[in-house]
């Protein structure tokens, strides 16, 4: 009688969770289908891929959309997850009686550590503290709008942070900052001198975003001449086409992920919304100073209330200019550095010379009378 053989123990598999949220993660603006995810992870069925997704979606880690293929896009939940170690190996619970492996030899999650929990990582290194938008936060609002090609406009003062929430919502965003001077080769391109003395057509942001799929941030888009902005809206319409005519008239068409945003200040001189230009973006989104947030970011709350009655009188047209977060912020940095005498006198400086009398009374309320003179050179000590 032959003896039975050994039966091979199967090989267990390799886990799949984190390496999946691990892949969204590393490109929050992308929308992966499972053929995408499955190129990265070789070895891998498209089936268990596909089971990693639907969990992901269940805890709303990501979203799903709707056609063929499906495609996946991490949410600031599933950042938040991740960062915080979600789907990282974990030390294997200890059987009774066996002594408990010493809690330094699991793994931590690893990277900076948010100052709250939703907190986003802007790529220079800064957090930002997402807003409630809706039934969301403002930066999930705005990858859900790139993820259906749904362009939006934020507009609002200077300074109050429309910036900071596009690098938050999309990472990879190129920002085109503009102004009167803006031409339209600005935007597509233009031939550059090159050593040798000959000439090289060199691409500009627009075609940069289109062929490699990335979001465009045109700032102070109403600066812009019209007739440069002209050459945003086909690239933006159903065609998602350009073509260069400077240059053999190349026909540039955009790949998947390619998005246009745009900031628009409308206090600033010279800002003008054209009907054209506002049909062209679907969603416009305001956005103003979190009053509450500089509270908890440490802005003296003399500055906040001052800067609160001056932008309650900037919305009835009685002035043109209030402080804003980034001036609120700028404020904290110079009490630090010269004293709050300092800060008080510099904020009264910065302020538009026709609104400098409001924002000092402002602040003499709100430091109960005190003596405000711009921050001015005196004599020679």
């Amino acid at each position: 009688m032959t003896s039975p053989r050994t039966a091979k123990p199967k090989a267990k598999p390799r886990p799949m969770f984190g390496p999946v949220l691990a892949l969204l993660a590393a490109e929050p603006h992308r929308a992966f289908s499972i053929g995408d995810l499955g190129k990265e992870l070789p070895g891998r069925s498209s089936g268990a891929i596909g089971s990693v997704l639907n969990r992901l979606v269940d805890r709303s880690w990501a979203t799903m959309s709707t056609g063929s293929p499906r495609r996946y896009t991490i949410t600031a939940e599933g950042i938040d997850a991740f960062t915080a170690g979600a789907g990282t190996s974990r030390a294997p619970s200890a059987a009774a009686g066996t002594p408990t492996a010493p809690a330094a030899l699991a793994p931590a999650p690893t990277g900076p550590v948010p100052p709250r929990p939703g907190a986003v990582l802007r790529p220079n290194g800064v957090w930002y503290l997402p807003r409630q938008l809706g039934d969301s936060t403002d930066v999930e609002v705005l990858r859900r709008l790139r993820r259906d090609t749904i362009a939006v406009l934020l507009y609002g003062p200077p300074g109050t942070g429309k910036t900071s929430l596009i690098e938050a919502a999309y990472a990879d965003a190129i920002t085109v900052a503009g102004h009167g001077d803006t031409t339209v080769e600005d935007l597509v391109g233009n031939y550059v001198p090159l050593p040798d003395g000959g000439f090289e057509f060199a691409y500009g942001p627009l075609v940069t975003a289109m062929r490699q799929g990335r979001a465009l941030f045109i700032d102070d888009a109403t600066l812009i001449p019209p007739r440069v902005l002209a050459a945003l809206y086909p690239a933006m319409d159903g065609r998602a086409t350009i073509t260069i005519a400077a240059h053999h008239n190349e026909v540039v068409t955009a790949t998947d992920g390619f998005f246009v945003c745009a900031g628009h200040n409308p206090g600033v001189h010279g800002a003008i919304l054209t009907e054209a230009l506002a049909s062209r973006f679907s969603v416009h989104i305001e956005v103003t100073t979190d009053f509450q947030l500089a509270r908890s970011l440490g802005v003296p709350n003399g500055a906040i209330d001052a800067a609160i009655a001056l932008n309650a009188r900037m919305r009835k047209h009685e002035i043109d200019w209030a402080p804003q977060l980034r001036e609120l912020l700028a404020f904290k940095r110079v009490a630090a550095s010269l004293g709050l005498a300092a800060a008080v006198a510099n904020l009264a400086a910065i302020a538009p010379e026709a609104d400098r009398q409001a924002v000092v009374e402002a602040l003499q309320r709100a430091y109960r009378g005190a003596t405000i003179t711009p921050l001015t050179l005196g004599k020679q000590k």
